[in-house]
């Protein structure tokens, strides 16, 4: 648990801050199962952020906790787009791969059309 999280999840913070603690941790996890290609955990995991962060703004932030909601929310935007960046290296890769597939489909193809031709 880092600093912040540890900051958020006091026990004079509102269930609020626990939550957005709680959400900043399944990031945390999240962006981990997306390093291991765990990708099922990772769409797991974000429809239950979702509704956490749901719950979270459901109500206003407490302005005695609006300065450490809003370093919060700064680390969630920080470790979305490394989780993006996860994501989109992972998407291209896929993509390299259908090709790649696809290469070696048309030159076995190839091979056999030689192999079956008359000669």
């Amino acid at each position: 648990m880092t600093r912040l999280e540890q900051d958020l999840s006091t026990e004079q913070s509102t269930g609020q801050c626990r939550r957005l603690a709680d959400v900043l941790s399944v990031t945390r996890t999240m962006l981990e199962h997306a390093n291991a290609g765990n990708w099922d955990d990772v769409a797991e995991l974000e429809r239950a952020r979702r509704d956490d962060l749901e719950r979270c703004f459901s109500e206003a932030v407490d302005p005695r906790h609006s300065e450490l909601v809003s370093e919060a929310l700064a680390v969630m935007l920080h470790l979305n787009d490394e989780l993006m960046g996860v994501l989109a290296s992972a998407r291209d890769a896929v993509l390299e791969q259908g090709i790649n597939q696809a290469r070696t489909r048309s030159a076995v193809g190839s091979y056999q059309d030689i192999q079956h031709s008359p000669g």
